[in-house]
């Protein structure tokens, strides 16, 4: 099998542990995701897949407008979650930190994730002409990082796209 025929075809999900499936599914709906489906999940089968025994978690998958991208949010009644780190952790802690999202109205995004909790870590900024970005903490402590994009030209056009 050559190098081409072995890449990798896509990034399927991203997988978040909450504690508050609801709310969590109602923050990534009003932020704009799509919930694809709902399930629960138990068996040897998935406690061979995460090396857990006993498990039993129910699943939410959430999907981007555009297809692309997927966030799957689970709730373990066994074995519950545990917290291995702050749940307000700083953004330079070790680790997957935050998700970024592109919207069309960022002041209207964070006004809506507002109402579900969502708090601001700093300010909404602007990025030379190109870009206005902010982070905002979500449920279970989640960083979520939005970017308007302002003109034609991205990041990816600066530093080149392979």
């Amino acid at each position: 099998m050559t190098m081409t025929e072995n890449r990798l075809p896509r990034m399927d999900n991203i997988l978040l542990v909450v504690d508050d499936l609801q709310a969590a599914i109602a923050f990534f709906t009003e932020l704009g995701l799509e919930l694809e489906g709902q399930t629960t999940v138990e068996g040897e089968w998935v406690d061979r897949i995460v090396g857990l025994d006993g498990v039993r978690s129910d699943i939410a998958t959430m999907r981007t407008p555009d297809g692309h991208g997927r966030l799957e949010l689970d709730k373990f009644h066994t074995p519950k979650a545990v917290r291995a780190e702050l749940q307000d952790a700083p953004v330079n802690t070790l680790g997957i930190r935050r998700i970024m999202f592109a919207v069309n109205d960022i002041d209207d995004v964070v006004a809506r994730l507002q109402k579900h909790g969502a708090e601001l870590m700093g300010a909404v900024t602007q990025y030379e002409d190109m870009y206005r970005l902010c982070y905002l903490r979500g449920p279970e402590g989640i960083i979520v990082a939005l970017a308007e994009q302002l003109g034609n030209t991205s990041v990816t056009d600066i530093l080149g796209n392979p």
